[in-house]
């Protein structure tokens, strides 16, 4: 089954991961990241196939919040559709438009932001040892969530955020 990062010939449209992995979030689509796992996840919740993943996480509200989309919508949008590409042109149709600097700094944040508490820290470290605890260098949830999915993570010489 696929890893997740969007190459090779997987069927993500039969989207399981009860047994497979959505993709990484750092996977663009239609210059946003996050939005093909959020379909993968959202694919594998209308399958009953979505294992311990949960959609809408509080990433996917992230999402949705700054493209003035609600998960009712984004549900309604992907059910019908089969195709990435389908749900993409509905998703740039109806996203709240931004400047390509406002979006590459809300990607970016995406892809850097940490655990925002000491109880989501504790929570944090303990994921991560979980997988390695050797990677102390890592302090982004979307490396974390690579990490535990097998995908290669870079050592880090400076954090994340």
């Amino acid at each position: 089954m696929g890893r997740g990062d969007g190459e090779g010939d997987f069927n993500w449209n039969l989207m399981d991961l009860r047994s497979s992995f959505p993709r990484s979030m750092r996977v663009k689509m239609e210059g946003y990241v996050h939005l093909a796992r959020m379909i993968d996840k959202c694919r594998a919740v209308l399958a009953k196939t979505e294992g311990e993943y949960i959609y809408p996480c509080p990433m996917d509200d992230r999402l949705m919040e700054f493209t003035g989309i609600t998960a009712d919508q984004f549900t309604a949008a992907v059910k019908p559709n089969p195709s990435d590409e389908a749900v993409a042109k509905w998703f740039t149709q109806t996203a709240k438009a931004h400047p390509s600097a406002k979006l590459e700094a809300w990607n970016r944040m995406m892809l850097n932001r940490g655990p925002s508490t000491p109880k989501k820290q504790e929570y944090f470290n303990k994921l991560r040892d979980a997988v390695d605890s050797s990677r102390t260098d890592l302090t982004a949830w979307s490396d974390l969530q690579d990490l535990e999915e097998g995908r290669t993570v870079p050592r880090r010489t400076t954090p994340t955020r």
